[in-house]
Order: structure tokens, then C-alpha cells, then sequence
């Protein structure tokens, strides 16, 4: 992300508003980076709900420190700088030292270990809410993936800002530690160990995350997804285990005790929680994509409703034509993906 790509009046129209207390105009004006805004503040705090509410409170921040804005950095550098501090002291608030197990998809075999841990928080990104223009997005697919929110959300807050605006965002290092009030020197320390750790994590991915990614989800892909659905609307548990790589990654958030990371250990639980038992059996699916990746929003009818209601956000990472990683979301409480309630 360039600040070159910005149009030129911007910090004049946010001065002129500023000046004048004119509330509109400076809506006018800050309004079009909110997409790009809340995508930075998910990174940070690996929750969709929370990145909204910080991206309310970096508006907020902004405008009444509106008279600070002086023009000599880009309104977008302003902004970003506000809605980082704004996450660092929300996490300075939320206890972000329970450490990530090395089973949750996503996780290597770092330092976040932890049995029976997860990243609680964790919320799907919906697709809709994703900067429209891809030259200003700077949302490469591997970036936005389950697997790499989680992943940074072993570092700590600080480095882990380092990381986002100078491996993410590809600003240069005196620009982030102007942001940060640190040394140049400073960031690339916190920049090289917070690398090591995202190898760690991310083992066999592409590290490369400013260079351009397809955004568009592979034949391979759509047909899992369609695969898995139809498997669940038969109630075929072999079927279903059949779309499952040996070495598979699993977790059912936000629900404690489901972590698991192995295929067999998977359709185990399915069989002892009773997976396609009478009353549990009658379910319809719809496709869709969250955090650009392949996904799957399961249906249950239960005895006496003549509706299917809303259960499960079942998300996919498909590897060689079957399932890697599958993370399962509990649906109810989530509007924001924008999935009707019933069938």
C-alpha cells in the first residue's frame, strides 16, 4: 500500500473539514478508508467484532485530535498510525497471553503450544467487507487466511504491529517507526524475530505476503466444498472422512476441548458427539467464501421445526483436492456474514 495511490486533496479536504469542525466533511473524507481500516485492525486482534469497534474508536480518536493532523504525513499514514495504538491498548485490556496450541490450523510447531488453549477469539471475516478495488486492498489471499490470523497472533502486540505495516502494509521502516515512536533500528530487530516466529507457524507457505495472490478459489477448491456439502445432506460419514487428508487440522471455536489434528481423531468425535444421530441428520448447506477461503454454512432442522436454521460456518483449506484444515464457527451471533438465518 502507496500512499502515491491516494488522491491528492485528500489532506486538504480533511484540513479544510478539520478547521471548520465541519463533521461531514471529515466523514466525507475518512470514510473511504474504513475497509482498509478494520481489515489492519482484524490482523491485529484476530476478531471481526473487535476490529469494527476499534475502527469506530480510530474515527472517533481522530476527530477529536483533528487539530493535530498537520498535513506533513499522508492522511492514510494519520489514520493507521491512530488505529494501531487504538488495537495496542484494547490488547493491553484483553489478555492475549493465553498461548496457541501447534494443532490449531494455522499453527506450527512454535512456541505456542498449549494443550487445551485456542485462540477463543477467533472470528471469520466476511469476504463483502473486503477493500473493493484490488490496487488499494493490499489483501493478498494469504494474508486474510484463517491460517495466518492465527499465526499472528503469536507475536507480541507491539512486534506484531512491526510486522503487519512493514511484511503486510510494505511501509518502509522510518515510516513505521515514526508510527511507533521507535528506532529504525528498533523495528527491524522486532520486524527479523517476529519473521522467525511466522516461519515457524506458517512451515512450507509462501512468505512472500506483499506480492500479488489470486483472490479467486481454485475448480479444486469449489469442488470440495460441494463434495463436503452433499456428504452432510446424505448423512455419509464415510464420504465425508474420505474428503479428509490424514494429517488434518481441526477446531470447533469457540468451544474449549475440540482441538484435534488428525483425520481419525476428527471422525471419532463426530461419531461420539453423535453426528448424523436421529434429529441431528435432516441438513441443508450453502457455499459461500469467508477470509477468501472456501467455505460451507451447514443447515440443521431439527424434529417439530419446519425450518433448517443457521448452526455451523465450516471454513476449508483444501490441499491436493481433499480437506488440510477445517475450522468450524459456531453461526448463531454472527450477522455480519450476511447468511440468512433459515432455509
Amino acid at each position: 500500500m502507496t500512499d502515491a495511490r491516494l488522491p491528492g486533496d485528500d489532506r486538504a479536504a480533511f484540513i479544510v473539514a478539520a478547521r471548520s469542525n465541519d463533521a461531514a466533511g471529515f466523514a466525507l473524507v475518512t470514510e473511504r478508508y474504513r475497509r482498509e481500516l478494520q481489515v489492519h485492525c482484524y490482523r491485529m486482534l484476530a476478531n471481526y467484532e473487535d476490529a469494527q469497534d476499534m475502527t469506530q474508536e480510530t474515527f472517533l480518536r481522530a476527530w477529536n485530535r483533528r487539530e493535530s493532523f498537520r498535513g506533513q504525513a499522508a492522511l492514510r499514514t494519520w489514520l493507521y498510525r491512530i488505529a494501531t495504538n487504538a488495537c495496542l491498548d484494547f490488547l493491553d485490556k484483553r489478555n492475549d497471553r493465553v498461548p496457541v496450541p501447534a494443532g490449531l490450523p494455522g499453527a506450527g510447531s512454535g512456541s505456542g503450544s498449549g494443550s487445551g488453549s485456542e485462540v477463543r477469539y477467533l472470528q471469520p471475516y466476511p469476504d463483502r467487507m473486503l477493500p473493493e478495488d484490488p490496487q488499494e486492498s493490499v489483501v493478498a489471499r494469504e494474508t486474510i487466511e484463517l491460517a495466518f490470523i492465527v499465526a499472528v497472533q503469536h507475536l507480541p502486540p507491539r512486534q506484531r504491529a512491526v510486522f503487519i505495516v512493514r511484511d503486510v502494509l510494505g511501509w518502509p521502516a522510518s515510516r513505521a517507526a515514526e508510527v511507533f515512536e521507535l528506532t529504525v533500528a528498533s523495528v527491524t530487530s522486532a520486524l527479523q524475530r517476529a519473521r522467525v516466529t511466522m516461519r515457524e507457524q506458517l512451515p512450507g507457505r509462501r512468505l512472500d505476503w506483499r506480492s500479488p495472490a489470486t483472490h479467486e478459489l481454485s475448480d479444486d477448491e469449489r469442488g470440495v466444498v460441494r463434495s463436503y456439502m452433499d456428504a452432510h445432506e446424505r448423512n455419509d460419514l464415510d464420504g465425508l472422512t474420505a474428503l479428509l487428508r490424514e494429517d488434518l487440522r481441526f477446531a470447533m471455536l469457540p468451544d474449549p476441548g475440540t482441538l484435534v489434528v488428525t483425520a481419525r481423531d476428527a471422525v471419532d468425535g463426530w461419531v461420539s458427539g453423535g453426528l448424523f444421530r436421529r434429529g441431528h441428520d435432516d441438513w441443508r448447506c450453502i457455499a459461500t467464501t469467508v477470509n477468501r477461503m472456501p467455505a460451507a454454512a451447514l443447515y440443521l432442522r431439527t424434529p417439530g421445526d419446519p425450518q433448517h436454521r443457521l448452526y455451523t460456518i465450516a471454513v476449508l483449506r483444501v490441499v491436493d483436492g481433499k480437506i488440510a484444515e477445517l475450522t468450524g464457527f459456531d453461526a448463531t451471533g454472527t450477522p455480519w456474514l450476511s447468511l440468512p438465518a433459515t432455509l
